[in-house]
């Protein structure tokens, strides 16, 4: 599916997705993955195999993943009211899911720059329409920072790699400080 986005470029897409997938591993966030017809579109990116090596995949023939009863059990067997979404495309398998989510009494937050669409007219469109149903738009860093808040919390170390390794300029400050200190 991604050779189908032309709203970010592949490097920057998989930066932003690994990001956000050590985000939930290093916080203890429950996390379900899914893809839609593996052997035709291809398996998960080795960003999110690497950090979730021993977690189920659920292979969905549905566009909606809403629509398929293990994902939505999967989702129910979290126990959360708020849901972290991303994905490919944006204008397809993110949004009817994010609907569905809201229609479900979820509260969804779509992580804009870990999804891609067809185009940017597609992807612009169903960000708008999500946020207008009710969704969220956030990045992969403001999900990172919201949950940390403060460095002198729990987690702050690796909240500083993970910003080193994915946050581009702000990641280079980060390791330019810890120079700084040294």
């Amino acid at each position: 599916m991604v050779l189908g986005i032309n709203t970010i470029d592949t490097v920057s897409l998989k930066n932003n997705v690994a990001g956000l997938a050590k985000t939930a591993d290093t916080y203890d966030i429950p996390t379900v993955l899914s893809t839609i017809g593996r052997e035709h579109n291809g398996p998960l990116f080795e960003e999110i195999r690497d950090v979730f090596p021993d977690e189920e995949v659920i292979d969905r023939t549905t566009m909606n993943s809403w629509e398929d009863e293990a994902y939505v059990e999967a989702v129910e067997a979290t126990d959360r009211d708020r849901l972290v979404m991303a994905g490919l495309w944006t204008e397809v398998c993110v949004c009817f899911a994010a609907l569905s989510a809201l229609e479900a009494d979820y509260d969804v937050y779509v992580v804009a720059d870990a999804c891609g669409g067809r185009s940017t007219a597609d992807h612009e469109h169903a960000l708008e329409r999500m946020v207008n149903a009710g969704a969220t738009p956030v990045t992969w860093a403001q999900v990172l920072y919201e949950i940390q808040r403060d460095w002198a919390a729990d987690g702050a170390r690796e909240a500083h790699q993970i910003s080193i390794d994915h946050a581009g300029d702000f990641g280079m400050a980060v390791q330019y400080g810890d120079f700084l200190e040294e």
